[in-house]
């Protein structure tokens, strides 16, 4: 994965051998818990969706790298999916504690490995619980990407005719309509473990960013 601040990227993995991830609503939270300790740091979150077999994040990058604090307290998910935002470390008071630089790309590494060593533990399972390759693909930049864009891990294939303003909008809402389209849901509020209903009103929950969402004049549609 290469990052780049300022950019809005669509960041997904899923399962290794045709597993799932997620296997009850605690495994969902705690997952999203990750979510909030390693990427809130670098990025805001505009939309987000997990799915039994794998998972979808829609940021803006703020920073590629940042000074670790080690010893961070891990918060805990509230109800309904109110996910506390952590405060992003002072970058002098993190030179002063320890110096050490953390990339984003590493802290995604550290949140699929620290999430794969619990599921292990809790399936008695051993290895990886992800595919290897987590993918990274920038949506304001449209060099590379093709009209027809369709990944080769299966799980995001959409088409797309429209200009590169409009594209970070379809990736939004196929992100937003993933469960509807896997046949989970009839309607995208009613899978919990999206950002869906955050987005409408009907839920408070506070991973995504609502200011940056109205930035780049994303909407359902």
């Amino acid at each position: 994965m290469q990052f780049e601040t300022g950019h809005l990227y669509h960041i997904y993995n899923q399962e290794n051998n045709r597993q799932k991830i997620f296997f009850d609503r605690e495994n969902y939270l705690f997952f999203l818990r990750k979510v909030n300790k390693h990427v809130l740091p670098f990025a805001d979150i505009l939309v987000w969706c997990l799915m039994p077999n794998h998972f979808h994040l829609m940021v803006h990058v703020n920073h590629v790298e940042i000074e670790h604090t080690p010893g961070a307290t891990q918060s805990r998910a509230r109800s309904k999916l109110d996910v506390p935002i952590p405060p992003i470390p002072s970058p002098t008071q993190s030179r002063i504690r320890n110096g050490e630089l953390i990339s984003f790309n590493k802290s995604i590494g550290i949140m699929l490995a620290s999430y794969t060593r619990a599921i292990n533990k809790q399936q008695n399972w051993s290895g990886s619980l992800f595919r290897s390759e987590t993918k990274a693909v920038c949506l304001t930049e449209m060099d590379g990407i093709s009209l027809g864009w369709i990944t080769n891990m299966g799980i995001t294939e959409f088409s797309i005719n429209d200009t590169d303003i409009e594209y970070p909008n379809v990736c939004f809402n196929y992100i937003l309509y993933n469960p509807v389209k896997d046949g989970l849901v009839k309607r995208p509020e009613d899978w919990e473990f999206s950002s869906y209903s955050d987005f409408i009103g009907e839920r408070k929950g506070t991973l995504i960013n609502r200011n940056r969402i109205q930035e780049f004049g994303l909407r359902i549609v």
